[in-house]
């Protein structure tokens, strides 16, 4: 028999300024499934979160609430470890980067990194608000717009013609936050020498650490050369100050992945079989898994990595990456009721509905997971309720009746037996491989068989007839071992379910290898009903709560960056002046995030006869924009091309919504072809 594995397992750190919502929940269950799964083969897999609680975001809303930073991140704390343990996330450990493990962690890799030459210095110009005494971020400056005088607009684009620029051209700039006008400062910040490790990257991303998907989407940074990373700020700042340096910060992605260590290092000062040398140390043969979105993949497979490789520990096994949530087919929405809060769907439904749902749906790839809410209530009640439970509330009644609740000894379907027994290894992999959808298909279809056998032999029908009592217990204690073996392998998803079903059959925690056992002359517990199905009023009560009042009379207008326009209409026009705007029909060939741009995506466009680049602020909807590569939109092709600070712009997408992550572009009917003018 092997040994038992030895598994550190991480999930993204939840930064500490706002609610757990379902998408972020995504990633929570299926790191602790797997880390369940894990348990009950026998491994010690060890899973470790915490807060992510530093950054200017959090210095700045509890200097807005008149608390400490503190005070605040101890409350979202409070909220964040109440809605995981309701949804069943069990942690060995949920930390805080505000923690003194953190610091000193993040102190001694910084220091061996500068003194092994990683670090370099020099001087950048920034703007510098002196009522605050700070240095700006971009969304932190206001002024006129360099090209069309517009007012109020942001630091780095203009709301209303879409110009985008550097902070430095805006004229009359104020400070977003006091009022102040800014000064420009220069100011000492450090880098982390990312291009050192050029070579290791090259190779490491390639090692079957990453899903293929992910690997390549490394291999787009790494041939176009890798830069230099900012890696700190200036005070005032919520984080760690830079050893030797007074008045220097560690930007929050610099410490918030060495969180990962000190939450484990932390739990090592309570549990004295948990070595924090060796899971860490460079030839550790512990095993190493961190759980992510794909929207972090550049910290977690670039920087994360690097940062190990130079202050000599270990890198990651595994680096797993999922795709985004959607609901309905559409991005989370407030105004629709799907922009749902972890607690709000707590206080209508059983976190075990969405487990088992997520489970069914999540495989190994990177894909976008959809929850489409009709069939959530569907496929839980068809699946849990009418198949799984179903079998033991066919069955226990028989047994207690007609034999006191004890199970009889035999084999009443050696076919099924034998097949429950052979489905276990490839269910098992499944597991291990994350590919929670073919593990959950795999054991319906056992329930199916093990459904449909009970049904052929209709103990409800035999139980009336005489001499026929035997042969019903029979079929019954077979039923309920079958039960039995589902229950096991869904135990890593429905822990609940688990639980009261291993009081119901009497028994012990079940592990793994009890599917290769039977109960034989056994005595069960009076059933109850294990689990209730979903009363679909319930989810129509849920949406509703999620919902966000919009203000009706206001018109919403989508600007050229991709924000809400509050302002009333513009003066009327002549219908002449409409009609000399040319709307065709163009087909997305390519879309990419702008570098150094934050709202901004460039698309490359199909007019029929040429082709157009044309900047769009739509990023904060379409935070994957290779999704929208072939497919149909509108634009305006005769604007005057104009030039931005990222290239020249040749035209205009056409784009509706309130803002923000609800920015639709237009589409034309089905049979419109490339360059067809919409008149």
């Amino acid at each position: 028999m092997s040994e038992p594995r030895q598994i550190l397992v991480t999930s993204a750190l939840p930064y500490a300024n706002g609610s757990i919502h379902l998408g972020h929940m995504l990633e929570y269950v299926q790191t602790d499934m797997w880390v369940r799964y894990q348990k009950l083969r026998g491994n010690q897999c060890t899973y470790v979160c915490a807060d992510d609680a530093h950054g200017s975001a959090i210095m700045l809303r509890a200097e807005k609430e008149g608390i400490t930073p503190e005070q605040l991140i101890a409350g979202v704390q409070a909220e964040h470890c109440s809605d995981f343990a309701d949804f069943l996330v069990e942690f060995d450990n949920f930390h805080s980067t505000h923690a003194e493990e953190n610091r000193e962690l993040s102190n001694q890799i910084y220091l061996k990194l500068r003194d092994a030459g990683h670090i370099a210095t020099r001087s950048i110009t920034q703007y510098f608000d002196p009522d605050k005494q700070m240095f700006l971020a971009d969304r932190f400056i206001k002024g006129t717009c360099p090209k069309c005088a517009a007012e109020d607009q942001y630091g780095d684009n203009c709301e209303k013609c879409g110009a985008t620029y550097a902070p430095t051209e805006l004229k009359n700039p104020k400070s977003a936050i006091s009022g102040a006008t800014p000064v420009l400062k220069d100011s000492q910040h450090f880098f982390f020498k990312l291009p050192d490790f050029q070579a290791m990257l090259q190779q490491w991303t390639r090692s079957g650490t990453l899903q293929d998907a992910v690997a390549n989407k490394i291999a787009e940074w790494l041939d176009a050369g890798l830069q230099e990373w900012d890696i700190s700020r200036d005070a005032p700042y919520f984080g760690f100050e830079i050893p030797d340096e007074p008045g220097k910060y560690f930007y929050v992605w610099l410490d918030a992945p060495i969180g990962y260590m000190a939450s484990f290092k932390n739990l090592c000062a309570r549990r004295p079989e948990l070595d924090f040398d060796a899971y860490w140390n460079k030839d550790s043969k512990a095993e190493l898994y961190h759980f992510i979105g794909k929207d972090i993949v550049n910290f977690h497979a670039l920087f994360w990595p690097a940062m190990l490789e130079g202050a000599g520990y270990r890198k990651p096994t595994g680096i797993n990456v999922h795709g985004y949530l959607t609901v309905n087919g559409s991005k989370m929405s407030k105004s629709r009721g799907t922009f749902i809060k972890a607690r709000t769907y707590l206080d209508h439904l059983a976190p075990e509905y969405l487990r088992y749902y997520y489970a069914s749906k999540l495989s190994r790839g990177v894909d976008d997971l959809d929850l489409n809410l009709e069939d959530f209530v569907q496929k839980v009640n068809s699946d849990l309720i009418g198949k799984v439970v179903n079998i033991a509330s066919r069955c226990a009644g028989f047994i207690q009746k007609g034999n006191d609740g004890v199970m009889v000894a035999g084999d009443a379907a050696p076919e099924l037996t034998e097949a429950f027994l052979a489905a276990a290894p490839s269910i098992a992999d499944a597991y291990e491989a994350r590919d929670f959808a073919r593990a959950m298909r795999e054991t319906m279809a056992l329930a199916d068989r093990a459904n449909a056998w009970i049904a052929d032999k209709a103990p409800w029908s035999l139980a009336k007839q005489e001499g026929k009592q035997d042969e019903v217990q029979a079929i019954c204690a077979q039923g309920i071992n079958l039960f039995r073996q589902l229950v096991i392998f869904l135990k890593p998803v429905l822990p609940v379910l688990a639980a009261d079903a291993e009081a119901f059959l009497n028994v012990a925690p079940l592990t793994w290898d009890d599917h290769k056992t039977r109960l034989s002359n056994h005595q069960l517990n009076p059933f109850k009903a294990l689990m209730n199905r979903i009363d679909p009023a319930k989810v129509e009560a849920m949406t509703a709560a999620s919902k966000e009042d919009l203000a009706a009379s206001q018109t919403s207008v989508v600007t050229g960056n991709g924000e809400l326009s509050k302002d009333p209409l513009s003066p009327e026009i002549e219908f002449d002046t409409f009609a000399a705007v040319d709307l065709r029909v163009a087909l997305i060939l390519k879309a990419e995030a702008v570098e150094g741009a934050d709202k901004l995506l460039r698309l490359t466009l199909d007019i029929g006869d040429e082709q157009r680049n044309v900047f769009s602020g739509i990023k904060s909807a379409y935070p994957d924009p290779a999704k929208l590569e072939g497919r149909l939109t509108m634009m305006i092709a005769n604007l005057k091309p104009r030039k931005m600070r990222f290239g020249i712009s040749e035209g205009m997408v056409m784009a509706a919504g309130p803002g923000g992550e609800e920015i639709y572009l237009l589409s034309p009917d089905s049979g419109a072809k490339p360059g067809q003018r919409i008149k």
